[in-house]
């Protein structure tokens, strides 16, 4: 190499050179533009700054004299400096006649990266332009390194705060999308037998996550990790992208006889699709019109990267799929597949909480009555487990005949978890065999009490019994600590039955029974405290508001509701299926003997 080569040069820089001498600019800009750089000119400061405010994206480095007409060169500096969008750029300083140690040193002070004099030798030049854009395009790559990674963060805490799949499709979409600003696909399936999700986010902004059928999915699978545990990334040509989406998406053909979309494709095994398969039929999502996976007209019509990521064995795989073109590609890739590896680990955790949520579910609805007694009254109940929560709950309710009359429960165990629903069961069947025994409502209180102290010493619970006379002209209330419950009588208003003592397993003396006046018609309405118990409000205000809704569905007139209206028109009422609590509702119409 001669000594008037450049010393690897940054080739292709955009770069503004600013001098009012047109000879200067000419013999600068020839030197850059062999170096293969290209050459922006202003003959002054305010040219400069007002080029710099037109061009987008902006230039790489200014190469500025310091000796201008209407400002010095030191000013230019310090406003492009000062200028957020511009304060990135190197400024190079270059001057004939402020050339004292002095002028170098205020230069430098003053925002400058390199200061050179003339007579100024070309290698120099295109050395210091090349050492300051080498420095400027590693802080870039940085900072750029840096957003992406409080992005990744991001992104990731969005997709593990979704509950389901569909949710998750939808926040990995935006999230790679926010990562990288192209076209982004995402299809995730909760199990085989589940239907997989496709969602989209492009520069048009976010689509709703739709069903779609597995044979993509799984196409893209085999193409890219197959079986495998873990992450791997892969290009697809466009033709053959273009093959996979339309084998995958497109009918046989029209005409009668294609199959209900509503159900499910059958499963579609990785190592059964070597390459482009032709399904079944067009798989749409209930109620969408179009095909599922969408149109890669709409911007994957190129070259895709295709990220597959799996994270358990023999569970459909996560993928995304993206613009090929996605910038700085080498930088793309590891926080891309970082991402698509986080989102596999948190399809895994919906996965998981939605498998422990319906087991939990199954085994406390085991636990409760399989059916409400037919005894002199029309009864409705509800029971809707947390819908924010996989633990099962202690909410439980009972209702069964005594040779005192039909006695009706509900309680609730402290806690969520196993051992509650254990409690409960233990309780509800121990009251039980204590009423069976013929025992009177308070010491069947004090009894389950006891029994509560001394096989449960850790635990305890509130419970609210209800004992309807077999005349029907009464009832007998023991309340050990629960809500009260709510009697409307006929043509009068709801109260609350509001007497009550300690809740149950704290060892304290129980009151005596309290009786109400009650005649055919009669209304009781008993609830657990997760239909009206909300973490910001007032207790009282909602049961105002609970006793003004029965008053409103007991009134005899167009407006009234049985027990079975009642009990949905108070769960809609309350925030529907959306509780943070389990929630009983127990709906009682006293009959005529």
């Amino acid at each position: 190499m001669s000594t008037t080569e450049p010393l690897a040069p940054e080739v292709g820089a955009r770069l503004l050179v600013v001098d009012d001498n047109a000879a200067n600019r000419y013999v600068l800009r020839s030197w850059l533009e062999r170096a293969g750089h290209s050459v922006v000119e202003a003959a002054d400061g305010a040219a400069a700054l007002a080029t710099l405010a037109r061009l987008d994206p902006v230039p790489e480095l200014a190469i500025v004299d310091v000796r201008l007409p209407d400002m010095s060169g030191f000013e230019v500096c310090e406003r492009i400096k000062a200028d957020p969008r511009t304060t990135g750029i190197p400024v190079v300083h270059v001057s004939a006649i402020a050339v004292a140690t002095d002028d170098r040193t205020q230069g430098l002070y003053r925002g400058a990266d390199a200061y050179l004099t003339e007579p100024i030798a070309p290698t120099e030049l295109l050395a210091t332009v090349t050492a300051a854009l080498r420095y400027s395009r590693a802080r870039t790559r940085a900072e750029r390194l840096t957003e992406r990674i409080r992005d990744l963060h991001r992104a990731t805490l969005d997709v593990y705060a979704t509950q389901d799949v569909a949710a998750l499709a939808e926040a990995a979409a935006a999230g790679a999308f926010g990562l990288f600003g192209t076209s982004v696909l995402v299809l995730a399936q909760a199990s085989r037998r589940e239907p997989v999700y496709v969602a989209r986010h492009d520069r048009h902004g976010p689509a709703n996550a739709v069903a779609g059928s597995p044979r993509l999915l799984a196409a893209l699978a085999a193409r890219a990790l197959s079986k495998r545990v873990g992450v791997a990334a892969v290009d697809v040509p466009a033709r053959e992208w273009r093959g996979l989406h339309r084998a995958a998406t497109e009918p046989r053909g029209p005409g009668p006889g294609v199959p209900d979309p509503r159900v499910a494709d059958p499963v579609v095994a990785e190592s059964d699709v070597p390459g482009p398969v032709v399904p079944d039929r067009d798989v749409r999502g209930p109620g969408v019109p179009g095909s599922v996976v969408p149109d890669p007209a709409t911007g994957l019509d190129g070259d895709v990267l295709v990220v597959v990521a799996r994270a358990r064995a023999g569970q459909p795989p996560v993928c995304m799929v993206v613009d090929a073109g996605v910038p700085s590609a080498d930088e793309a890739r590891p926080i891309l597949t970082q991402f698509a590896q986080a989102v596999a680990m948190a399809l895994e955790a919906v996965r998981t909480y939605a498998e422990e949520h319906d087991l939990a579910v199954t085994l406390q609805r085991s636990l409760l009555p399989a059916r409400l007694p037919d005894s002199g009254a029309t009864m409705a109940v509800r029971y809707l487990p947390a819908a924010q929560r996989s633990e099962v709950g202690g909410d439980f309710y009972d209702a069964f005949a005594t040779d005192a009359g039909l006695l009706v429960a509900v309680g609730d165990v402290a806690g969520h978890s196993l051992e509650a629903a254990v409690v409960m069961g233990q309780l509800r069947h121990a009251l039980r065999a204590y009423a069976l025994e013929g025992h009177g409502l308070r010491e069947l209180v004090v009894r389950l009490d006891a029994y509560l102290d001394h096989e449960c010493p850790t635990w305890t619970a509130t419970m609210c019994l209800v004992l309807v006379a077999p005349d029907r002209s009464g009832v007998e209330v023991a309340n050990a600590g629960h809500l009260p419950p709510l009697l409307a009588r006929p043509g009068e208003r709801p109260e609350y039955l509001t007497a009550h003592g300690p809740l149950l397993g704290v060892g304290l003396v129980h009151p005596e029974t309290t009786t109400h006046r009650v005649v055919p018609g009669t209304r009781l309405v008993m609830i657990t405290d997760g239909l009206v118990e909300r973490r910001r409000g007032d207790m009282q205000i909602q049961l105002d508001r609970l006793l003004e809704l029965v008053a409103e569905a007991s009134t005899g007139g167009p407006g009234d509701s049985d027990t079975e209206g009642l009990c949905d028109l108070l769960v809609d009422a309350f925030g529907g299926a959306d509780h943070e609590d389990d929630v009983v509702v127990v709906a009682v119409d006293i009959e005529a003997p």
